[in-house]
């Protein structure tokens, strides 16, 4: 059951978006269940999608009642930038818009569904709704992800992000001049509050870490900088949360105030560079990095 007050975000907006937003589901699924008697506001079972709900108003969600979901299918349309392979991982060099895993609004067309095409054996690795999938990143986010072909190989490598032992090092593009070259942001990250669309830094949040440094400062068009960032959790959008937390969001980054006319961008400016871990079967130890993609080399090039 999902519980949540009406923040202003979403004051005066149908509810039937806002079961969507909240619970991750597709307009139609949020329908479905709301006519299924799953949704409840202010105490009173709802009975139509279409009906307007003010901020501050009570919702509660039945996510017992969603409709179940459709097993990911393959798709050998989506063309994947794969870096390396064995008969246990594979890693993956992302593109910018690709998105992970099916889910509300991509039922198809994700990275999982191009990975089945190309490697059917990880039908069996994982969350049958996104297997092989051990880690994630943003669909506006590019760079190094790897994926599991096998239960196994599965099991070691989510083994090892909980023990911290997968490095993962991130290039970003951020508004402002940080005022310390380096540093950690430890700071719990959970659903914003105000907005439950959005993460955001919380009181009652999960303990995330990301460590910092900056690699070069810029001040035109205004002030930027290119900043290293390393994962110690895995959070959503733990980077963008943590920078936008200290006063220096992702430039592109429309959700967490990085969207600016001044540097305009396409999506958030954060790359996946480096990715380092022992292979989960052999132990052997792998690293990997991604070239810094054309965008982001083009915006850089405007920065000085």
């Amino acid at each position: 059951m999902l519980n949540e007050i009406i923040p202003a975000a979403l004051n005066d907006q149908r509810l039937d978006r806002i079961v969507a937003l909240i619970a991750d589901v597709s307009r139609a699924s949020a329908a479905s269940l709301i006519q299924a008697g799953g949704v409840v506001v202010d105490g009173v079972g709802a009975v139509t999608g279409k009906t307007k709900i003010a901020e501050g108003q009570s919702i509660a969600i039945d996510t017992a009642l969603l409709p179940k979901k459709e097993l990911p299918i393959a798709d050998a349309s989506v063309i994947l930038d794969v870096v390396y392979d064995d008969t246990d991982i594979v890693v993956i060099n992302k593109n910018a818009g690709l998105v992970v895993h099916p889910g509300a609004g991509n039922p198809t067309g994700t990275m999982v569904n191009g990975a089945l095409a190309r490697f059917p054996e990880m039908a069996s690795a994982g969350d049958p709704l996104r297997p092989g999938v051990v880690h994630r990143l943003d669909a506006g986010t590019t760079g190094l992800m790897v994926m599991a072909k096998t239960q196994a190989a599965y099991e070691a490598l989510v083994n090892a992000l909980s023990k911290r032992e997968v490095k993962r090092t991130y290039l970003a593009l951020v508004w402002g001049h940080p005022t310390v070259l380096s540093g950690t942001i430890d700071a719990p990250i959970g659903r914003d509050h105000k907005d439950p669309t959005r993460m955001g830094v919380v009181v009652d949040g999960k303990a995330a870490r990301t460590r910092f440094e900056v690699k070069s400062k810029f001040d035109l068009p205004l002030p930027s900088s290119l900043v290293e960032c390393n994962l110690e959790t895995g959070r959503t959008h733990q980077i963008r949360v943590h920078l936008e937390s200290i006063g220096h969001p992702v430039v592109g980054d429309s959700t967490y105030g990085g969207a600016r006319s001044s540097l305009s961008a396409p999506r958030p400016m954060l790359h996946a560079l480096q990715l380092a871990f022992l292979h989960p079967i052999s132990g052997q130890s792998m690293s990997f990095e991604a070239e810094m993609p054309d965008d982001m080399k083009v915006l850089l090039a405007r920065c000085s």
